[in-house]
Protein backbone atom coordinates (compact mmCIF):
# COMPACT_ATOMS: atom_id res chain seq x y z
CA UNK A 1 0.00 0.00 0.00
CA UNK A 2 1.27 3.72 -0.27
CA UNK A 3 2.97 5.17 2.71
CA UNK A 4 0.49 6.05 5.72
CA UNK A 5 0.72 8.28 8.41
CA UNK A 6 1.10 5.18 10.91
CA UNK A 7 3.47 3.92 8.41
CA UNK A 8 6.97 3.37 9.72
CA UNK A 9 8.75 1.96 6.47
CA UNK A 10 12.07 3.51 5.68
CA UNK A 11 10.63 4.57 2.13
CA UNK A 12 8.58 7.23 3.98
CA UNK A 13 9.98 10.19 6.12
CA UNK A 14 7.73 8.83 8.98
CA UNK A 15 10.53 5.92 9.09
CA UNK A 16 12.65 9.31 10.78
CA UNK A 17 10.41 10.43 12.97
CA UNK A 18 10.17 7.25 14.44
CA UNK A 19 14.05 6.85 14.97
CA UNK A 20 14.08 9.94 16.46
CA UNK A 21 11.51 9.24 18.84
CA UNK A 22 12.65 6.35 19.97
CA UNK A 23 16.03 8.21 21.03
CA UNK A 24 14.29 11.08 22.81
CA UNK A 25 11.72 8.26 24.45
CA UNK A 26 15.09 5.89 25.82
CA UNK A 27 16.31 9.09 27.24
CA UNK A 28 13.31 11.59 28.33
CA UNK A 29 13.85 11.72 31.75
CA UNK A 30 17.35 12.56 31.38
CA UNK A 31 16.27 15.05 28.82
CA UNK A 32 13.88 16.35 30.92
CA UNK A 33 15.97 16.70 33.70
CA UNK A 34 19.12 17.70 32.64
CA UNK A 35 16.57 20.62 30.19
CA UNK A 36 15.16 21.70 33.43
CA UNK A 37 18.40 21.91 35.70
CA UNK A 38 20.25 23.56 33.13
CA UNK A 39 17.58 26.41 31.89
CA UNK A 40 17.67 27.80 35.56
CA UNK A 41 18.89 31.29 33.84
CA UNK A 42 15.39 31.57 33.18
CA UNK A 43 14.23 32.20 36.58
CA UNK A 44 12.23 35.19 37.37
CA UNK A 45 12.38 38.58 38.93
CA UNK A 46 9.68 36.75 41.93
CA UNK A 47 11.98 34.17 42.62
CA UNK A 48 14.76 36.95 43.70
CA UNK A 49 12.60 39.21 45.21
CA UNK A 50 11.09 36.32 47.83
CA UNK A 51 14.00 33.64 48.06
CA UNK A 52 15.75 35.81 50.09
CA UNK A 53 13.26 36.03 53.67
CA UNK A 54 11.59 32.31 54.93
CA UNK A 55 8.22 32.05 53.81
CA UNK A 56 5.71 31.40 56.55
CA UNK A 57 5.07 27.96 56.86
CA UNK A 58 7.93 26.48 55.26
CA UNK A 59 11.39 25.25 56.49
CA UNK A 60 11.81 24.12 59.80
CA UNK A 61 7.90 24.52 60.96
CA UNK A 62 6.73 22.49 57.41
CA UNK A 63 9.44 19.56 57.99
CA UNK A 64 8.07 19.29 61.62
CA UNK A 65 4.82 19.39 60.53
CA UNK A 66 5.73 16.58 57.61
CA UNK A 67 7.81 14.02 60.64
CA UNK A 68 4.51 14.34 62.34
CA UNK A 69 2.38 13.75 59.48
CA UNK A 70 4.60 10.51 58.45
CA UNK A 71 4.63 9.25 61.71
CA UNK A 72 0.72 9.50 61.82
CA UNK A 73 0.02 7.94 58.26
CA UNK A 74 2.26 4.80 59.68
CA UNK A 75 -0.43 4.53 62.59
CA UNK A 76 -3.83 4.58 60.89
CA UNK A 77 -5.11 5.08 57.37
CA UNK A 78 -8.50 5.26 56.15
CA UNK A 79 -10.33 8.07 54.24
CA UNK A 80 -9.17 7.73 50.52
CA UNK A 81 -7.12 10.29 48.85
CA UNK A 82 -4.86 10.20 45.85
CA UNK A 83 -2.37 11.59 47.65
CA UNK A 84 -3.58 10.77 51.43
CA UNK A 85 -4.05 13.51 53.71
CA UNK A 86 -1.56 15.37 56.33
CA UNK A 87 -3.33 13.96 59.30
CA UNK A 88 -2.27 13.19 62.60
CA UNK A 89 -4.31 10.81 65.28
CA UNK A 90 -4.39 13.49 68.53
CA UNK A 91 -6.75 13.18 71.14
CA UNK A 92 -7.74 16.65 72.22
CA UNK A 93 -8.54 17.22 75.73
CA UNK A 94 -12.23 16.44 76.83
CA UNK A 95 -12.86 20.51 77.45
CA UNK A 96 -11.30 21.46 74.23
CA UNK A 97 -14.22 18.83 72.62
CA UNK A 98 -16.44 22.05 72.30
CA UNK A 99 -17.08 23.58 68.47
CA UNK A 100 -17.50 27.65 69.53
CA UNK A 101 -16.06 29.75 67.16
CA UNK A 102 -14.02 32.62 68.61
CA UNK A 103 -15.30 36.17 67.69
CA UNK A 104 -12.57 38.47 66.23
CA UNK A 105 -12.44 40.21 69.33
CA UNK A 106 -11.74 37.13 71.54
CA UNK A 107 -8.90 36.41 68.65
CA UNK A 108 -7.60 39.89 69.25
CA UNK A 109 -7.20 39.47 72.88
CA UNK A 110 -5.19 36.04 72.52
CA UNK A 111 -1.57 36.16 72.47
CA UNK A 112 0.16 34.49 69.91
CA UNK A 113 0.97 31.35 71.82
CA UNK A 114 -2.54 30.96 73.13
CA UNK A 115 -4.00 31.38 68.98
CA UNK A 116 -0.75 28.86 68.02
CA UNK A 117 -2.57 26.43 70.78
CA UNK A 118 -5.73 26.33 70.02
CA UNK A 119 -5.65 26.48 66.07
CA UNK A 120 -3.11 23.10 66.69
CA UNK A 121 -6.54 21.79 68.79
CA UNK A 122 -8.83 22.66 66.30
CA UNK A 123 -6.89 20.92 63.59
CA UNK A 124 -6.40 18.07 65.39
CA UNK A 125 -10.30 18.06 66.12
CA UNK A 126 -10.46 18.75 62.43
CA UNK A 127 -8.28 15.16 61.76
CA UNK A 128 -10.77 13.40 63.79
CA UNK A 129 -13.96 14.41 61.99
CA UNK A 130 -12.02 13.67 58.49
CA UNK A 131 -11.57 10.26 59.73
CA UNK A 132 -14.81 9.35 60.87
CA UNK A 133 -15.63 10.81 56.97
CA UNK A 134 -17.44 13.87 58.63
CA UNK A 135 -16.24 16.02 56.23
CA UNK A 136 -18.42 19.48 56.53
CA UNK A 137 -17.93 19.68 59.91
CA UNK A 138 -13.80 19.14 59.64
CA UNK A 139 -14.11 22.28 57.30
CA UNK A 140 -15.43 24.18 59.73
CA UNK A 141 -12.82 23.55 62.43
CA UNK A 142 -9.64 23.83 59.33
CA UNK A 143 -11.73 27.22 58.74
CA UNK A 144 -11.38 27.97 62.24
CA UNK A 145 -7.82 27.08 62.66
CA UNK A 146 -6.94 28.92 59.86
CA UNK A 147 -8.51 32.40 61.31
CA UNK A 148 -6.82 31.86 64.09
CA UNK A 149 -3.61 31.16 63.27
CA UNK A 150 -1.06 33.97 64.03
CA UNK A 151 0.89 33.01 60.44
CA UNK A 152 -0.41 30.82 57.56
CA UNK A 153 -0.12 27.50 58.06
CA UNK A 154 -0.19 25.37 54.42
CA UNK A 155 -1.27 22.10 56.15
CA UNK A 156 -4.51 23.76 57.42
CA UNK A 157 -5.23 24.99 53.86
CA UNK A 158 -4.26 21.68 52.19
CA UNK A 159 -6.39 19.65 55.19
CA UNK A 160 -9.34 21.60 54.21
CA UNK A 161 -8.66 20.47 50.56
CA UNK A 162 -8.69 17.03 51.26
CA UNK A 163 -12.50 17.32 53.01
CA UNK A 164 -13.24 18.70 49.90
CA UNK A 165 -12.11 16.15 47.21
CA UNK A 166 -13.28 13.49 49.06
CA UNK A 167 -16.76 15.18 50.11
CA UNK A 168 -19.86 13.45 48.06
CA UNK A 169 -19.57 15.21 45.12
CA UNK A 170 -16.06 16.49 45.18
CA UNK A 171 -15.54 20.07 45.67
CA UNK A 172 -13.02 20.83 43.39
CA UNK A 173 -13.14 24.08 42.78
CA UNK A 174 -12.73 24.73 46.22
CA UNK A 175 -10.15 22.24 46.38
CA UNK A 176 -7.72 24.34 43.97
CA UNK A 177 -8.75 27.19 45.82
CA UNK A 178 -7.08 25.83 49.22
CA UNK A 179 -4.28 24.49 47.46
CA UNK A 180 -3.46 28.07 45.43
CA UNK A 181 -3.75 28.86 49.37
CA UNK A 182 -1.07 26.59 50.43
CA UNK A 183 1.08 26.91 47.56
CA UNK A 184 1.46 30.43 48.02
CA UNK A 185 2.83 29.75 51.02
CA UNK A 186 5.12 26.99 50.54
CA UNK A 187 5.57 26.49 46.30
CA UNK A 188 7.74 22.95 47.64
CA UNK A 189 4.56 21.70 49.15
CA UNK A 190 4.60 18.51 46.64
CA UNK A 191 1.08 17.03 48.65
CA UNK A 192 -0.75 19.95 47.53
CA UNK A 193 0.45 20.28 44.27
CA UNK A 194 -0.78 16.42 43.54
CA UNK A 195 -3.85 17.77 45.14
CA UNK A 196 -4.75 20.83 42.87
CA UNK A 197 -3.19 18.39 40.16
CA UNK A 198 -6.25 15.74 40.55
CA UNK A 199 -8.78 18.65 41.32
CA UNK A 200 -7.71 20.72 38.35
CA UNK A 201 -7.83 17.32 36.24
CA UNK A 202 -11.00 16.59 37.70
CA UNK A 203 -12.40 20.35 36.07
CA UNK A 204 -10.49 19.21 32.59
CA UNK A 205 -8.21 22.29 32.93
CA UNK A 206 -5.63 19.95 31.95
CA UNK A 207 -2.78 22.17 30.86
CA UNK A 208 -2.95 23.51 34.91
CA UNK A 209 -2.97 19.66 35.91
CA UNK A 210 0.26 19.21 33.35
CA UNK A 211 2.09 22.49 35.18
CA UNK A 212 1.17 20.91 38.48
CA UNK A 213 2.08 17.25 38.07
CA UNK A 214 5.06 18.30 36.19
CA UNK A 215 6.20 20.57 39.14
CA UNK A 216 5.38 17.71 41.66
CA UNK A 217 7.33 14.61 39.61
CA UNK A 218 10.61 16.77 39.32
CA UNK A 219 10.64 17.73 43.06
CA UNK A 220 10.34 14.42 44.15
CA UNK A 221 13.09 13.80 42.18
CA UNK A 222 11.18 10.90 39.97
CA UNK A 223 11.08 9.01 42.73
CA UNK A 224 7.10 9.23 42.64
CA UNK A 225 5.91 6.71 40.39
CA UNK A 226 2.09 7.77 40.60
CA UNK A 227 3.42 11.40 39.85
CA UNK A 228 5.20 10.42 36.97
CA UNK A 229 2.18 8.28 35.59
CA UNK A 230 -0.33 11.16 36.44
CA UNK A 231 1.85 13.44 34.10
CA UNK A 232 1.76 11.33 30.93
CA UNK A 233 -1.92 10.59 31.65
CA UNK A 234 -2.93 14.05 31.69
CA UNK A 235 -0.40 15.17 28.87
CA UNK A 236 -2.20 12.49 26.37
CA UNK A 237 -5.48 14.01 27.55
CA UNK A 238 -4.57 17.24 26.88
CA UNK A 239 -2.92 16.37 23.44
CA UNK A 240 -6.29 14.77 22.42
CA UNK A 241 -8.38 17.37 23.06
CA UNK A 242 -5.97 19.99 21.75
CA UNK A 243 -5.67 17.81 18.28
CA UNK A 244 -9.46 17.05 18.03
CA UNK A 245 -9.93 20.89 18.21
CA UNK A 246 -7.22 21.79 15.67
CA UNK A 247 -8.09 18.63 13.37
CA UNK A 248 -11.69 20.28 13.28
CA UNK A 249 -10.75 23.62 12.30
CA UNK A 250 -8.47 23.57 10.22
CA UNK A 251 -8.74 23.37 6.43
CA UNK A 252 -7.52 20.71 3.81
CA UNK A 253 -4.22 21.31 2.95
CA UNK A 254 -1.24 19.54 1.23
CA UNK A 255 1.65 18.21 3.50
CA UNK A 256 5.25 18.73 2.58
CA UNK A 257 6.93 18.55 -0.89
CA UNK A 258 9.14 15.81 0.86
CA UNK A 259 6.10 13.34 2.06
CA UNK A 260 4.31 13.70 -1.58
CA UNK A 261 7.24 12.60 -3.65
CA UNK A 262 7.54 9.83 -1.21
CA UNK A 263 4.08 8.92 -1.33
CA UNK A 264 3.73 8.94 -4.93
CA UNK A 265 7.31 7.57 -5.62
CA UNK A 266 6.19 4.12 -4.05
CA UNK A 267 4.01 3.46 -7.19
CA UNK A 268 5.69 2.33 -10.57
CA UNK A 269 5.08 5.08 -13.27
CA UNK A 270 2.48 5.01 -15.75
CA UNK A 271 1.40 5.48 -18.86
CA UNK A 272 -0.85 8.33 -19.43
CA UNK A 273 -4.83 7.64 -20.81
CA UNK A 274 -5.00 8.12 -24.27
CA UNK A 275 -7.43 10.58 -24.95
CA UNK A 276 -10.72 10.39 -27.25
CA UNK A 277 -10.66 11.77 -30.90
CA UNK A 278 -12.83 14.91 -29.41
CA UNK A 279 -11.84 15.67 -26.05
CA UNK A 280 -13.62 17.76 -23.77
CA UNK A 281 -11.82 20.85 -21.77
CA UNK A 282 -11.96 18.17 -18.58
CA UNK A 283 -10.24 16.16 -20.62
CA UNK A 284 -7.37 18.07 -21.58
CA UNK A 285 -7.32 19.58 -18.32
CA UNK A 286 -7.10 16.54 -16.86
CA UNK A 287 -3.17 15.50 -19.09
CA UNK A 288 -2.25 19.31 -18.03
CA UNK A 289 -2.86 17.82 -14.12
CA UNK A 290 -1.30 14.36 -14.84
CA UNK A 291 1.97 16.47 -16.26
CA UNK A 292 2.02 18.88 -13.76
CA UNK A 293 2.38 15.92 -11.29
CA UNK A 294 5.23 14.22 -13.44
CA UNK A 295 7.08 17.78 -12.63
CA UNK A 296 6.35 17.14 -9.18
CA UNK A 297 4.24 20.93 -9.18
CA UNK A 298 1.82 19.32 -6.27
CA UNK A 299 -0.23 22.61 -5.61
CA UNK A 300 -0.86 22.61 -9.29
CA UNK A 301 -1.78 18.81 -10.11
CA UNK A 302 -4.53 19.10 -7.00
CA UNK A 303 -5.94 22.58 -8.47
CA UNK A 304 -6.17 21.20 -12.11
CA UNK A 305 -7.77 18.05 -11.00
CA UNK A 306 -10.26 19.21 -9.37
CA UNK A 307 -10.57 21.66 -12.51
CA UNK A 308 -10.57 18.83 -14.76
CA UNK A 309 -13.65 16.80 -12.76
CA UNK A 310 -15.85 19.84 -12.43
CA UNK A 311 -15.51 20.84 -16.32
CA UNK A 312 -16.53 17.18 -16.95
CA UNK A 313 -14.53 13.93 -18.48
CA UNK A 314 -16.13 12.84 -21.57
CA UNK A 315 -15.12 8.61 -21.05
CA UNK A 316 -15.33 6.25 -17.95
CA UNK A 317 -11.33 5.61 -18.12
CA UNK A 318 -10.45 9.24 -17.85
CA UNK A 319 -12.74 10.01 -15.44
CA UNK A 320 -11.52 7.15 -12.96
CA UNK A 321 -8.08 8.15 -13.34
CA UNK A 322 -9.17 11.27 -12.50
CA UNK A 323 -10.75 10.35 -9.59
CA UNK A 324 -7.96 8.12 -8.35
CA UNK A 325 -5.42 11.30 -8.27
CA UNK A 326 -8.20 13.36 -6.77
CA UNK A 327 -8.94 10.74 -4.31
CA UNK A 328 -5.09 10.56 -3.43
CA UNK A 329 -4.87 14.15 -2.93
CA UNK A 330 -7.87 13.89 -0.56
CA UNK A 331 -5.94 11.02 1.42
CA UNK A 332 -2.88 13.00 1.78
CA UNK A 333 -4.90 15.94 2.93
CA UNK A 334 -6.19 13.62 5.65
CA UNK A 335 -10.06 13.50 4.07
CA UNK A 336 -10.54 10.36 4.49
CA UNK A 337 -14.32 9.73 3.69
CA UNK A 338 -13.65 12.32 0.71
CA UNK A 339 -10.82 10.08 -0.46
CA UNK A 340 -12.84 6.73 -0.03
CA UNK A 341 -15.53 8.26 -2.12
CA UNK A 342 -13.13 9.16 -5.09
CA UNK A 343 -11.87 5.64 -4.98
CA UNK A 344 -15.00 3.65 -4.88
CA UNK A 345 -16.10 5.55 -7.70
CA UNK A 346 -13.04 5.35 -9.80
CA UNK A 347 -13.65 1.64 -9.33
CA UNK A 348 -17.46 1.61 -10.20
CA UNK A 349 -16.21 3.13 -13.61
CA UNK A 350 -12.86 0.98 -14.46
CA UNK A 351 -12.73 -2.21 -11.90
CA UNK A 352 -9.01 -3.13 -13.37
CA UNK A 353 -7.60 -0.32 -12.18
CA UNK A 354 -5.75 -2.23 -9.32
CA UNK A 355 -4.11 1.47 -8.22
CA UNK A 356 -7.13 2.37 -6.86
CA UNK A 357 -7.73 -0.58 -5.56
CA UNK A 358 -4.30 0.09 -3.38
CA UNK A 359 -5.06 3.11 -2.27
CA UNK A 360 -8.43 2.40 -1.45
CA UNK A 361 -6.85 -0.48 1.54
CA UNK A 362 -4.38 2.68 2.26
CA UNK A 363 -7.49 4.22 2.88
CA UNK A 364 -8.79 1.24 5.14
CA UNK A 365 -5.95 1.10 6.89
CA UNK A 366 -6.42 4.65 8.34
CA UNK A 367 -9.58 4.22 9.34
CA UNK A 368 -7.65 0.57 11.46
CA UNK A 369 -9.76 -2.09 9.23
CA UNK A 370 -7.14 -4.23 8.53
CA UNK A 371 -9.56 -7.00 7.37
CA UNK A 372 -10.92 -4.66 4.78
CA UNK A 373 -7.56 -3.49 3.68
CA UNK A 374 -6.16 -7.40 2.90
CA UNK A 375 -9.69 -7.84 0.70
CA UNK A 376 -8.85 -5.16 -1.33
CA UNK A 377 -5.36 -6.86 -2.73
CA UNK A 378 -6.90 -9.70 -3.04
CA UNK A 379 -8.96 -8.37 -5.21
CA UNK A 380 -6.27 -6.87 -7.06
CA UNK A 381 -4.82 -9.75 -7.69
CA UNK A 382 -7.74 -11.76 -8.82
CA UNK A 383 -8.08 -8.61 -11.60
CA UNK A 384 -4.35 -8.48 -12.40
CA UNK A 385 -1.58 -10.83 -10.52
CA UNK A 386 1.04 -9.62 -12.72
CA UNK A 387 1.05 -6.30 -10.74
CA UNK A 388 4.25 -5.89 -8.61
CA UNK A 389 2.76 -2.50 -7.10
CA UNK A 390 0.20 -5.33 -5.37
CA UNK A 391 2.51 -7.32 -3.78
CA UNK A 392 4.54 -4.55 -2.81
CA UNK A 393 2.24 -2.36 -1.27
CA UNK A 394 0.95 -5.70 0.47
CA UNK A 395 3.95 -6.22 1.75
CA UNK A 396 4.37 -2.43 3.31
CA UNK A 397 0.86 -3.44 5.21
CA UNK A 398 2.58 -6.58 6.57
CA UNK A 399 5.80 -4.46 7.52
CA UNK A 400 3.91 -1.83 10.06
CA UNK A 401 1.83 -4.79 11.19
CA UNK A 402 4.99 -6.08 12.23
CA UNK A 403 4.54 -9.18 9.59
CA UNK A 404 8.32 -9.11 8.63
CA UNK A 405 8.22 -12.68 7.49
CA UNK A 406 5.69 -12.18 5.04
CA UNK A 407 6.47 -8.17 3.74
CA UNK A 408 9.82 -10.03 2.92
CA UNK A 409 8.04 -12.50 0.90
CA UNK A 410 5.45 -10.38 -0.80
CA UNK A 411 8.70 -8.01 -2.07
CA UNK A 412 10.55 -10.73 -3.28
CA UNK A 413 7.18 -11.40 -5.13
CA UNK A 414 7.48 -7.90 -6.47
CA UNK A 415 10.90 -7.74 -7.29
CA UNK A 416 10.52 -10.74 -9.40
CA UNK A 417 7.89 -9.27 -11.57
CA UNK A 418 9.93 -5.90 -12.02
CA UNK A 419 13.09 -6.11 -10.76
CA UNK A 420 13.81 -2.04 -11.94
CA UNK A 421 11.62 -0.56 -8.77
CA UNK A 422 14.15 0.02 -5.88
CA UNK A 423 11.75 0.17 -2.83
CA UNK A 424 11.12 -3.21 -3.49
CA UNK A 425 14.62 -4.23 -2.99
CA UNK A 426 15.32 -1.64 0.28
CA UNK A 427 12.22 -2.88 1.45
CA UNK A 428 12.99 -6.53 1.51
CA UNK A 429 16.72 -5.45 3.32
CA UNK A 430 14.68 -3.66 5.72
CA UNK A 431 12.47 -6.62 6.24
CA UNK A 432 15.13 -8.98 6.74
CA UNK A 433 17.00 -6.61 9.20
CA UNK A 434 13.74 -6.39 11.58
CA UNK A 435 13.59 -10.39 11.29
CA UNK A 436 17.15 -10.31 13.01
CA UNK A 437 18.86 -11.42 9.76
CA UNK A 438 21.53 -8.57 9.87
CA UNK A 439 24.45 -10.50 7.41
CA UNK A 440 21.19 -11.04 5.04
CA UNK A 441 20.29 -7.58 5.25
CA UNK A 442 23.85 -6.29 4.70
CA UNK A 443 23.97 -8.69 1.62
CA UNK A 444 20.46 -6.99 0.21
CA UNK A 445 21.61 -3.65 0.72
CA UNK A 446 25.46 -3.95 -1.23
CA UNK A 447 23.80 -5.92 -4.22
CA UNK A 448 20.81 -3.53 -4.38
CA UNK A 449 23.37 -0.66 -4.37
CA UNK A 450 25.58 -2.23 -6.83
CA UNK A 451 22.34 -2.81 -9.17
CA UNK A 452 21.03 1.03 -8.67
CA UNK A 453 24.44 2.73 -7.77
CA UNK A 454 22.97 6.34 -9.06
CA UNK A 455 19.81 5.98 -6.70
CA UNK A 456 20.41 8.36 -3.14
CA UNK A 457 17.54 6.04 -1.38
CA UNK A 458 19.59 3.21 -1.09
CA UNK A 459 22.61 4.82 0.44
CA UNK A 460 20.34 6.90 2.86
CA UNK A 461 18.34 3.97 3.88
CA UNK A 462 21.20 2.01 4.27
CA UNK A 463 22.72 4.65 6.35
CA UNK A 464 20.06 4.62 8.39
CA UNK A 465 20.29 1.15 9.52
CA UNK A 466 24.20 1.35 9.68
CA UNK A 467 23.67 4.38 12.37
CA UNK A 468 21.14 1.73 13.85
CA UNK A 469 23.97 -0.32 14.67
CA UNK A 470 26.14 2.40 15.97
CA UNK A 471 28.67 2.41 13.32
CA UNK A 472 29.01 5.66 12.63
CA UNK A 473 31.51 6.64 10.64
CA UNK A 474 30.22 3.66 7.97
CA UNK A 475 26.86 5.69 7.80
CA UNK A 476 28.15 9.48 7.60
CA UNK A 477 29.90 8.23 4.54
CA UNK A 478 26.53 6.72 3.51
CA UNK A 479 24.78 9.92 4.00
CA UNK A 480 27.28 11.99 2.27
CA UNK A 481 26.80 9.79 -0.60
CA UNK A 482 23.13 10.20 -0.60
CA UNK A 483 23.21 13.78 -0.32
CA UNK A 484 25.93 13.82 -3.33
CA UNK A 485 23.39 12.32 -5.91
CA UNK A 486 20.69 13.98 -4.55
CA UNK A 487 21.99 17.07 -6.05
CA UNK A 488 21.23 15.46 -9.23
CA UNK A 489 17.56 15.69 -8.24
CA UNK A 490 15.14 19.01 -8.53
CA UNK A 491 14.12 19.45 -5.87
CA UNK A 492 16.79 17.12 -4.19
CA UNK A 493 15.46 15.05 -1.06
CA UNK A 494 16.16 16.79 2.29
CA UNK A 495 15.96 13.58 4.46
CA UNK A 496 19.71 12.48 3.99
CA UNK A 497 20.45 15.51 5.48
CA UNK A 498 17.94 15.11 8.21
CA UNK A 499 19.70 12.03 9.03
CA UNK A 500 23.31 13.00 9.05
CA UNK A 501 22.50 15.64 11.66
CA UNK A 502 21.08 13.30 13.82
CA UNK A 503 24.27 10.72 12.84
CA UNK A 504 26.78 13.72 13.88
CA UNK A 505 24.24 14.32 17.16
CA UNK A 506 24.40 11.09 18.29
CA UNK A 507 28.08 10.13 17.75
CA UNK A 508 29.94 13.71 18.08
CA UNK A 509 27.72 15.70 20.24
CA UNK A 510 28.08 18.00 17.78
CA UNK A 511 24.79 20.21 17.80
CA UNK A 512 25.75 23.32 15.94
CA UNK A 513 26.90 21.08 12.55
CA UNK A 514 23.65 19.15 13.37
CA UNK A 515 21.64 22.27 13.51
CA UNK A 516 22.82 23.58 10.46
CA UNK A 517 22.69 20.33 8.47
CA UNK A 518 19.14 20.77 9.30
CA UNK A 519 18.92 24.52 8.34
CA UNK A 520 20.22 23.19 4.85
CA UNK A 521 17.41 20.84 4.75
CA UNK A 522 14.92 23.40 6.15
CA UNK A 523 15.90 25.38 3.05
CA UNK A 524 15.45 22.73 0.31
CA UNK A 525 11.50 22.17 1.82
CA UNK A 526 10.32 24.84 4.46
CA UNK A 527 7.88 22.24 5.49
CA UNK A 528 10.86 19.39 6.34
CA UNK A 529 8.79 18.02 9.02
CA UNK A 530 12.00 15.62 10.65
CA UNK A 531 14.00 18.36 10.27
CA UNK A 532 11.44 20.75 12.45
CA UNK A 533 11.17 18.01 14.98
CA UNK A 534 15.64 17.64 15.30
CA UNK A 535 15.47 21.36 15.57
CA UNK A 536 13.41 21.08 18.36
CA UNK A 537 15.13 18.42 19.94
CA UNK A 538 18.58 19.54 19.63
CA UNK A 539 17.53 23.22 21.37
CA UNK A 540 15.89 20.90 24.04
CA UNK A 541 19.62 19.50 24.38
CA UNK A 542 20.65 23.25 24.34
CA UNK A 543 18.55 24.10 26.95
CA UNK A 544 16.54 26.53 24.87
CA UNK A 545 13.14 25.61 25.94
CA UNK A 546 11.61 28.91 24.54
CA UNK A 547 13.29 28.06 21.20
CA UNK A 548 12.61 24.57 21.35
CA UNK A 549 8.95 25.40 21.65
CA UNK A 550 8.94 27.27 18.93
CA UNK A 551 9.84 24.73 16.56
CA UNK A 552 7.34 21.86 18.22
CA UNK A 553 5.02 24.74 17.91
CA UNK A 554 5.80 24.61 13.64
CA UNK A 555 5.94 20.69 14.41
CA UNK A 556 2.15 21.10 15.63
CA UNK A 557 1.39 23.10 12.53
CA UNK A 558 3.57 20.58 9.93
CA UNK A 559 1.17 17.12 11.40
CA UNK A 560 -1.09 15.19 9.37
CA UNK A 561 -4.15 13.70 10.69
CA UNK A 562 -5.09 13.75 14.13
CA UNK A 563 -2.97 11.22 15.58
CA UNK A 564 0.15 12.92 14.21
CA UNK A 565 -1.13 16.54 15.83
CA UNK A 566 -1.18 14.25 19.69
CA UNK A 567 2.11 13.11 18.52
CA UNK A 568 3.54 16.97 18.10
CA UNK A 569 0.91 18.68 21.54
CA UNK A 570 2.52 15.98 23.66
CA UNK A 571 6.18 17.10 22.91
CA UNK A 572 4.95 21.14 23.20
CA UNK A 573 3.64 20.64 25.97
CA UNK A 574 5.21 18.66 28.38
CA UNK A 575 7.67 21.37 27.05
CA UNK A 576 5.24 23.93 28.02
CA UNK A 577 5.11 22.97 31.33
CA UNK A 578 8.48 22.08 32.09
CA UNK A 579 9.77 25.61 31.01
CA UNK A 580 6.84 26.83 33.85
CA UNK A 581 8.59 24.49 36.06
CA UNK A 582 12.31 26.44 35.64
CA UNK A 583 10.74 29.54 36.06
CA UNK A 584 9.10 29.13 39.21
CA UNK A 585 11.69 26.94 40.79
CA UNK A 586 15.09 28.11 39.78
CA UNK A 587 16.43 27.27 43.26
CA UNK A 588 16.18 23.19 42.11
CA UNK A 589 19.21 23.66 40.04
CA UNK A 590 21.61 22.38 41.98
CA UNK A 591 19.84 19.66 43.36
CA UNK A 592 18.64 18.77 39.05
CA UNK A 593 21.81 18.84 38.15
CA UNK A 594 22.81 16.32 39.97
CA UNK A 595 20.02 14.08 39.56
CA UNK A 596 21.12 14.42 35.75
CA UNK A 597 24.16 12.91 36.43
CA UNK A 598 23.16 10.14 37.93
CA UNK A 599 20.68 9.11 35.13
CA UNK A 600 22.83 10.27 32.05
Amino acid sequence: MAPTRQDLSLNTPPSYLARLQDFVSENRRAILVCTAAAAVALGTAYYVSTASSQRPGSGKDRQKDKKKDKASSKKKKSVSDHDGPILEEVKPAEEEQRNVPLTLEEIAAMSVDERIKRAGVLKSRGNALYQARKFTQAVELYTQAIQLSPKPEPVFHSNRAACYMNMSPPQFDHVVEDCDAALRHDPNYVKALNRRANALEALSRYAEALRDFTAATILDKFQNEAAAQSVERVLKKLATEKAQTIAATRGPRLPSQTFISAYFAAFRKRAQPTLPETPSQGDQTLLLALDALEAADYAHALSLVNEAVDQGISWDIGRAEALNLRGTFKFLTSDIPGAKADLEESLSLKPSLTQSLVKLASVHMEEGNHARAMECFEQAIKVDSSDPDVYYHRGQVHFITNDYAAAAENYTKSTSLDSTFVFSHIQLAVAQYKMGNIANSMATFRRTMTAFPDRAEVCNYYGELLLDQQRFEEALEKFDKAIELEKNKSPPNPLPLVNKALAIFQWRQDIPRAEALCREALAIDPSCEPAVATLAQLALQKSEMETAIEWFEKQVDLARGEAEIVASLTYLEASKAQLQFVKTYPQMAAQLQQIASAMM
